[in-house]
């Protein structure tokens, strides 16, 4: 099955996190919990995959100032919270196969996750 998810947030970059967990030792658990906190709201829409899964991410970013790499970084509040939300048991390689990662630009800050489920 193939699954659609449009998450109309501007996440934040690896910059953005480092530059936050070295300000406080408490403020980078803080703040991924913040993030997760408001992608599950989206990610409760998915069902619950039985079998592994395929991600192609598409980051929409408003302008070019953000490192690409910087920007792909926010993958990994997005595997945690589907983990959260029950819709995968973890997000190791058995769980998840594979990811790709591509970049467009448009007036508003997004990420659309195309899912297959293997």
């Amino acid at each position: 099955m193939k699954y659609r998810l449009e998450i109309p947030l501007k996440l934040p970059s690896l910059n953005d996190y480092i530059k936050v967990c070295r300000e406080n030792k408490f403020a980078g658990a803080s703040m991924k919990k913040n993030i997760e906190n408001d992608l599950a709201f989206f990610i409760n829409k998915l069902p619950t995959f039985k079998n592994p899964i395929r991600i192609k991410f598409t980051w929409v970013e408003s302008n070019k100032k953000r490192d690409l790499d910087n920007i792909s970084f926010a993958k990994k509040f997005i595997l945690d919270t589907l983990v959260k939300c029950g819709k995968m048991k973890n997000d190791n390689r058995n769980y998840v196969v594979g990811f790709t990662d591509e970049f467009e630009y448009d007036k508003e800050n997004k990420v659309i996750l195309d899912i297959d489920e293997v």
